[in-house]
């Protein structure tokens, strides 16, 4: 390995901070929870588990809803990453369908898919944006030094100054 290139850990650390900086840039948490929650409400009505010899279905007599509701669900927490300026309408519709999905689908993938979609909208509404906040060395050239102004607050009554108040 010459000396010019960069080593392994060198290009994972860099790796790692790039994927830092994109995932606070954008909802992530709430992506991947809303990506998780359509999993369960697609998977359990198409599943055939058995126990032993035992064998039972949990489809419903509306399987395409639920192949329709967790792929909406999916491709709602891909908008989350990779459209982060429509997190609101895609934390709404995410909320929606996790509400719908527990009529359509199973109680919502037996209530794990739904709690994950839920928590994964609502998430998604509430997030916000970071602003970037000035350095020290920026916020020092904008303001002047030494103290600052004082606020003037509310006139003393019956134009009398605050310190003879008391004196008799």
């Amino acid at each position: 390995m010459s000396a010019e290139s960069p080593g392994a850990r060198e290009r994972i650390s860099h790796w790692r901070q790039s994927f830092r900086m994109w995932r606070w840039q954008r909802p992530f948490w709430a992506g991947l929870l809303t990506l998780l929650g359509g999993v369960p409400i697609i998977y359990i009505p198409y599943a055939d588990p058995s126990l032993d010899q035992l064998s039972f279905r949990l489809a419903t007599t509306t399987g395409s809803g639920s192949l329709i509701i967790g792929v909406l669900l999916f491709v709602l927490g891909l908008t989350m990453w990779f459209q982060p300026h429509s997190r609101v309408f895609a934390g709404v519709a995410a909320i929606l369908l996790a509400l719908v999905s527990l009529v359509v689908s199973n109680f919502g993938g037996l209530v794990v898919g739904f709690l994950l979609a839920l928590v994964g909208g609502a998430m998604g509404v509430s997030w916000v944006p970071v602003k970037d906040q000035p350095s020290a060395s920026e916020g020092a050239a904008d303001s002047p030094p030494g103290p600052a102004p004082a606020v003037p607050g509310p006139a003393p009554a019956g134009g009398e100054s605050g310190q003879d108040r008391g004196a008799p």
